[in-house]
């Protein structure tokens, strides 16, 4: 049996202000045919679990692209098209395949394509034809058009949001295409639209149900995979929103039955889940009043959801609201990053930090600095794999600890700032710039975690997002989106 597997990604937010290039693919992830070996960024984890689990039955593997931009704005034309064309091309090198694996986020654009997977899907199919299994992962946070799933033999998502599970999915997905491929079961897939905006954090109680849910439902006969689509609302792209997809063994039927049910479960969430979310002002306030350590997450900045990770709103809250023991990060600048190396460990100057990239990154800040430690080329956890910081640098701003960094990166993972050599229990509010993926290494050392909403390219204010593309009513920009009289 012979596989041809590739993984090409990134997530684009159509508002943020950072093109998407060459620089930011090379920076992040690109290798050619030999990721699932090199590489131990998240991204290329399902390479590497498709390669062994194809080597442990005795398969073959012809390998592409394994290649993620850290999200932003629009990937530009020339490079999608270089990156779909590589992939392309090494599929039609590698022949006669009997399944074809891909990795891929699910929500990337380019200036010249409002769906780069898509695209990319029906492409793939024009190649290797309709007997060919065509099997597809991908990040919860994706856009599903119904050609791609059409063009697809199965696809899977993610459940959990922060992302856990990417190696369980991706075993998943091997091992039903591989089934496929005996013969010994045939996927069909079904879709619902939920027409819904919005962020669903799996660990929160109605959520988890739903992630029970599908899980407890895929343990009945013939059902291989259900998966909640929560799509990424910063994108003004066709096919953004929420969506239902359900996977059975050659029953349509039950298939529809199935994407149906986790539909309505989808829908409720409009009123059974509300994510609490505090203002700047709010969460400075609340802070000096609780005990342990708080774990604040600056939601709006963060780099996973396109943002340039340099915003300063929250920053200047704290500065003027002066809580105790404040450890603040990443914040991307790398200009600063290079000031503090020329000055050295242990070096007192004046540094402005932040706010460079436009108008949603707030103002620079200006302070006086002690560079307290300098790690070059840091990295950070993210599930089972490893993700580029750059050159990080560690500051005292008067009591205030700041890490500024060189590569645009979420705060992952408390490692993220225990590789300076100091310890989160040390402090009473640790700051970090992403949205829910710090959630699964930062809550089990914190006594609570908050989520405030600044200002900023992420800013979860959905009522507001225009999304013309849509082309159709979304909740909550309409309160009842499937009533054709509903405005946007």
């Amino acid at each position: 049996m012979k596989w041809f597997i590739a993984a090409l990604g990134t997530e684009t937010n159509t508002f943020s202000p950072l093109p998407t290039g060459w620089q930011n693919f090379d920076e992040t992830l690109y290798l050619r045919q030999d990721g699932s070996r090199r590489s131990a960024h998240y991204f290329a984890q399902p390479m590497r679990i498709w390669r062994e689990m194809a080597e442990n039955h005795g398969d073959e593997i012809a390998e592409s692209l394994t290649a993620f931009a850290q999200p932003g704005g629009l990937t530009r034309q020339r490079v999608w098209e270089r990156l779909r064309d590589d992939v392309l091309a090494d599929l039609r090198n590698a022949g006669a395949v009997d399944g074809v694996l891909l990795k891929l986020h699910g929500a990337m654009a380019a200036d010249g394509c409002d769906d780069c997977e898509k695209e990319l899907v029906l492409a793939v199919r024009g190649i290797v034809g309709p007997r060919v299994i065509l099997g597809v992962e991908l990040d919860l946070h994706c856009h599903l058009d119904p050609l791609m799933v059409a063009a697809a033999n199965l696809i899977i998502l993610y459940k959990e949001y922060p992302h856990t599970d990417v190696n369980d999915r991706a075993i998943e997905l091997f091992t039903h295409c591989r089934a496929a491929v005996e013969g010994k079961i045939k996927p069909v897939m079904a879709l619902r639209d939920c027409r819904m905006l919005g962020v669903w954090r799996t660990p929160d109680a109605p959520v988890r149900a739903v992630v029970e849910w599908m899980s407890a439902s895929e343990r009945q006969n013939k059902v291989l995979s259900l998966s909640f689509c929560h799509g990424f609302p910063w994108a003004d792209v066709p096919n953004v929103g929420a969506q239902a997809l359900a996977v059975t063994d050659e029953d349509a039927g039950l298939a529809e039955t199935l994407a149906d049910a986790l539909a309505q479960r989808i829908l409720a969430l409009r009123d059974a889940y509300q994510p609490d979310l505090l203002s700047i002002d709010e969460v400075c306030g609340l802070l000096p009043g609780l005990d342990g350590v708080s774990v604040v997450a600056d939601i709006a900045d963060n780099p996973g959801g396109g943002a340039a990770g340099d915003a300063t709103f929250l920053l200047q809250g704290m500065l003027r609201a002066k809580p105790a023991k404040v450890l603040f990060g990443n914040l991307w600048d790398p200009v600063a990053v290079r000031i503090c190396q020329e000055a050295g460990e242990g070096a007192l100057l004046p540094l402005r930090i932040g706010g460079k990239v436009g108008p949603q990154s707030g103002s620079p800040v200006d302070l006086n600095v002690r560079v307290l430690r300098i790690v070059e080329n840091a990295v950070v956890t993210f599930g089972a794999g490893r993700q580029p910081m750059g050159d990080a640098v560690l500051l005292d701003a008067d009591g205030l600890h700041i890490v500024i960094n060189t590569v645009r990166t979420q705060t992952f993972h408390p490692d993220a700032y225990t590789q300076f050599g100091i310890r989160l229990g040390d402090y009473r509010v640790v700051v970090v710039k992403s949205a829910q993926h710090f959630h699964a290494g930062f809550a089990p050392v914190a006594d609570r975690v908050l989520y405030v909403s600044a200002p900023g390219t992420v800013s979860p204010d959905f009522q507001h997002i225009p999304l013309p593309k849509a082309g159709r009513p979304l909740w909550p920009q309409a309160a009842d989106p499937f009533t054709q009289d509903s405005a946007r």
